[in-house]
């Protein structure tokens, strides 16, 4: 694609093998008959070049990875060594993976957390937590530095630009997060996530499920970031809502019906042989324990977003999600606008490369960055 073209000064990466099997980026992949598609999960080495974890003096974590650690402790993922830095932040439930697919073009930092009680997820907290762990990687003269954030992590990079944690910001990029819809979405958020699988029999039917509910459309993005969203657990097959098939709320797109009756066969035979105790899965996030915390998260975003001084970038999944404050700062040109059609909320999964373009297309234009020599624009 343009986007895995255009050699940035700050997306330059060694390039990778290809995966066993070719990549299948579209959950709509035709197959033959009798032919299934690959769900088995990809390691983070594929796309990320370091993996290290940052202790920080903070009182909160941003996420919450749960491990049995009573120190705030920040898993950062970094990939690539020329140009300024992007800063990624993942939205809530999801995890610095979530991003993986999205690194193939650019120089990263992505970080998730591990922390156990944390006490206090309110954002102001959480973006000084995102200061503290710059200058923990940085010192005081960190480098030229953007800050991406998806959906609740968006919403953390605007509070963290606002409240200048990071002194080296060059701009800030939110994607499909507008304080209208999302105090509008918090309604219905305890149904959408009492409505998900409580539990998965395995890693690959979460991965199943994620990319048959729609969750994540794009099926190589979905193999690598899943195991970042779910952690495993011990527990009896007897158990209520234990996941043995994927079907839980799902209208699936395409399946071939003989591939699928082939497919049950063999998974109530499976389930047949199973021994009493077996490894599932289960959310690593549980993320109705943290409520009191969302209308914290997105009162007052546009506002706070077009008060920004750093030039400022919003990537939408549609049009429709356009608040009054944004559409209002839109118009008078106060930061810039792409919508990506064909994607669902998790836009940077769904259409990495697309999000790379718009990216380097901005800090191109805003001068943070040039093409390689010899790139034809």
């Amino acid at each position: 694609s343009d986007a895995m073209e255009k050699q940035l000064h700050l997306n330059l990466l060694a390039s990778r093998p290809p995966m066993a099997g070719g990549f299948q980026s579209s959950s709509k992949m035709k197959m033959g008959p009798g032919r299934k598609r690959d769900f088995s999960p990809l390691p983070w080495s594929q796309y990320f070049e370091t993996m290290e974890d940052v202790e920080v003096e903070t009182s909160s974590a941003y996420l919450v990875c749960i491990s049995l650690t009573t120190l705030n402790i920040f898993r950062l993922y970094c990939s690539g060594s020329h140009g300024p830095v992007l800063l990624l932040l993942h939205g809530g439930g999801h995890s610095a993976l979530s991003w993986a697919v999205f690194t193939v073009s650019v120089i990263i930092i992505t970080s998730d957390t591990k922390v156990k009680n944390p006490e206090d997820l309110s954002a102001d907290t959480m973006a000084k937590d995102i200061g503290k762990v710059v200058e923990a990687l940085y010192g005081e003269n960190p480098p030229p530095i953007m800050i991406i954030g998806h959906s609740m992590g968006g919403a953390i990079a605007v509070h963290t630009a606002a409240a200048n944690h990071i002194p080296s910001l060059l701009g800030l990029c939110v994607i499909d997060v507008v304080e209208g819809t999302a105090m509008d979405a918090l309604n219905s958020m305890q149904n959408f996530l009492r409505s998900r699988p409580k539990t998965f029999k395995s890693l690959e039917n979460a991965i199943e499920w994620s990319v048959k509910s729609g969750q994540i459309r794009n099926i190589e993005s979905a193999r690598v970031s899943m195991g970042g969203q779910v952690k495993k657990c011990e527990e009896s097959t007897s158990s209520p809502g234990v996941s043995n098939s994927i079907g839980e709320g799902i209208i699936e797109e395409e399946e071939d019906e003989e591939a699928e009756e082939e497919s049950n066969k063999k998974r109530m035979k499976e389930d047949d042989q199973e021994i009493k105790k077996e490894s599932i899965f289960t959310w690593r996030v549980e993320l109705s324990k943290t409520e009191k915390y969302w209308e914290g998260w997105f009162r007052g975003l546009s506002a706070l977003f077009l008060t920004c001084s750093v030039p400022k970038l919003l990537l939408l999944a549609g049009v429709d999600r356009l608040d009054k404050d944004l559409t209002i700062g839109q118009m008078q040109g106060k930061f810039q606008m792409q919508v990506l059609p064909q994607c669902g909320h998790a836009v940077h999964e769904d259409a990495p490369e697309k999000v790379a373009d718009a990216l380097a297309t901005f800090m191109v234009r805003h001068k943070f960055t040039e093409f390689k020599e010899g790139y034809l624009w």
